[in-house]
């Protein structure tokens, strides 16, 4: 049974060295490749030898890369197959374990190889740089211990996803119910939110022995590669070469001094125009002016046709990419039981294609979700050319500028959805969002530097550790009676289980996009030149470097951020 929602992909590139029909998932018929690559190398004679040789040995990575992903995309498409889940964690644990120590033995012998040197230094900069820093990390031991991890991570995303409620006579996921957050019945908003929140306090139990198991794990790795906590581990292991542990801390006191009087302010005229005297939990999505929530779509596939007429009006280039993806069958976009929560974008890596998951229930978020992972599927398919694997993936810091850009420049065209005044609240929820979002960046980013630098803290001071930033960063809402589901809230945020320490680039990418958008407001035709200039450079370059060809600063100061929030200031003034 085929759980894929495509099925025979076009081959972007004839395979050269990883022969047709290999079964991935049977190790004996992997291991000779990495024989013939490690008995290869010592024959390069001059640097266009070496070349091809790291050429094959991306062809090999991209094919095991694309059928991980497909067991993933399988498992979080059908959380409730056995069949899905037993193939994907078939490849965690068998396939993947043995790959780790063989992709090191190929670092090594790149690192230690004489003709190295005599590589095109411009071109291999960066490839140079992160194999060093695979050699450097590499630990045996700590094989095992990710294979743990990965299937933790599984263990949270089928919890997560099977998690529903009972809502006035029918079964809901917790994704569904959020849409009635935005309705102007008061009452009824409050029930929805309550039963949301008392279904994930049932689990609370489950949510921390395995964040308990997780962070444990990742300490051990930690110290087995030499740190001493696995916060300094983290920002070496995601190749934080540009910005340090104390950047990020100066970035969450930016946004507490230049975004938090905002949220507040934006916080008091929702209070205001909504009559009530404080704010509360299930306050914050409904249209202050008790106007009907915004319903841009009942089905997906009208979700889906109208946006490709946004990007028909913003660039044929990427319209024709999405256009393709839907001809491949490379979405699978709306809610039902069974599937993962969230949303995001995975690249195919040896057809060079991306492939686009949601949850989608007829919500004004699942179209800027589409918009925003769409920013990804176009930086993935601006790098179909390059030949280097490692390459056609960025920083995450600027592939999230992909994606944030397409948001800001897709609501450009936001009246495929809407009629005018549905447009303009559209537009003003968007920039509302994107300043909320930031306080939620420094939260969750500031609870896991206090994690993991606290290793062998306890439950009690770990949730203390939480209230105190939610404090800091939640602003004027009032959690009376809700004390429990707000120091356990971050349980919803998936990156904290699955992807340890991946959360900031939101924020700096944010700033990124932002400056893109500032930069379309001057001359949008050369800020959508940039912008696909910078995408089609994919890693090749470091990371101030690719926020340059983009049009931007890689900063994340106040001074960078205070002219951003001025034109967000007076975009809403102005939507007003």
């Amino acid at each position: 049974m085929n759980l894929l929602p495509f099925e025979n992909l076009p081959v972007c590139k004839p395979r050269q060295f990883v022969p047709e029909g290999i079964d991935f998932g049977d190790w004996n018929q992997i291991s000779p490749l990495y024989d013939r690559l490690e008995a290869r190398a010592p024959e390069c004679k001059s640097s266009v030898d070496l070349e091809r040789w790291i050429v094959d040995w991306s062809e090999l990575n991209a094919a095991l890369d694309q059928d991980a992903s497909k067991r993933y995309i399988a498992m979080t498409c059908h959380t409730d197959s056995p069949e899905a889940e037993q193939a994907y964690l078939h490849f965690v644990e068998h396939i993947q374990p043995q790959i780790k120590p063989r992709e090191f033995k190929l670092a090594q012998i790149f690192i230690a190889h004489p003709l190295r040197k005599q590589l095109p230094k411009h071109r291999y900069q960066v490839f140079d740089r992160d194999t060093n820093l695979s050699v450097e990390l590499f630990r045996p031991e700590n094989v095992p211990l990710e294979t743990e991890e990965a299937k933790l991570s599984q263990q949270y995303q089928k919890l997560s996803g099977s998690l529903t409620v009972q809502f006035r006579g029918e079964e809901k996921t917790l994704v569904q119910m959020g849409r009635y957050l935005e309705e102007p019945d008061r009452a009824l908003r409050q029930e929805a939110w309550q039963l949301v929140a008392n279904r994930r306090l049932q689990e609370v139990e489950n949510f921390e022995n395995i964040f308990d198991q997780l962070a444990n794990l990742r300490q051990q790795i930690a110290r087995n590669a030499g740190f001493k906590n696995y916060l300094d581990y983290a920002f070496r292991l995601r190749g934080r070469f540009d910005y340090t542990v104390a950047d990020c801390e100066r970035f969450h006191d930016a946004i507490e001094q230049e975004i938090m009087p905002v949220v507040r302010e934006l916080q008091a005229t929702r209070r205001s125009q909504l009559g009530l005297a404080a704010l509360r939990p299930w306050d914050l999505a409904v249209d202050p002016l008790n106007r009907p929530p915004l319903r841009p779509f009942e089905q997906v596939d009208t979700m889906v046709h109208k946006t490709q007429r946004i990007f028909d009006q913003l660039d044929p280039s990427l319209a024709g990419g999405f256009q393709n993806m839907q001809d491949l069958r490379l979405l699978d976009l709306a809610n039902r039981k069974g599937k993962a929560p969230g949303g995001y974008q995975s690249t195919l890596s040896e057809a060079r294609l991306p492939f686009i998951f949601m949850n989608a229930v007829g919500l004004h978020r699942d179209v800027q979700t589409l918009l925003h992972e769409a920013g990804h599927a176009f930086h993935t398919l601006a790098t179909r050319t390059e030949d280097l694997y490692s390459y056609r993936s960025a920083p995450i810091e600027f592939c999230e500028v992909a994606s944030m850009s397409m948001e800001l420049l897709g609501n450009e065209f936001i009246e495929n959805f809407y009629a005018a005044p549905e447009a303009k609240r559209a537009r003003r929820d968007h920039l509302e969002g994107i300043v909320g979002i930031f306080p939620w960046i420094a939260t969750v980013d500031a609870f896991q530097h206090w994690i993991y630098s606290h290793p062998g803290h306890t439950r009690d001071e770990r949730r203390a550790a939480w209230d105190r930033l939610m404090t800091r960063f939640g602003g004027d809402v009032d959690w009376g009676g809700y004390e429990k589901a707000r120091s356990y809230l971050w349980h919803r945020q998936q990156h904290i289980f699955t992807v340890p320490m991946y959360y900031v680039e939101y924020g700096i990418a944010q700033l990124g996009a932002l400056q893109v958008w500032a930069n379309s407001k001057r001359d949008k035709s050369q800020a959508l030149r940039e912008y696909k200039q910078a995408l089609a450079l994919g890693g090749s370059r470091p990371l101030p470097e690719l926020f340059a060809a983009a049009g931007c600063k890689f900063e994340f100061t106040r001074g960078t951020m205070q002219p951003l929030v001025n034109l967000v200031r007076t975009e809403l003034a102005r939507l007003n």
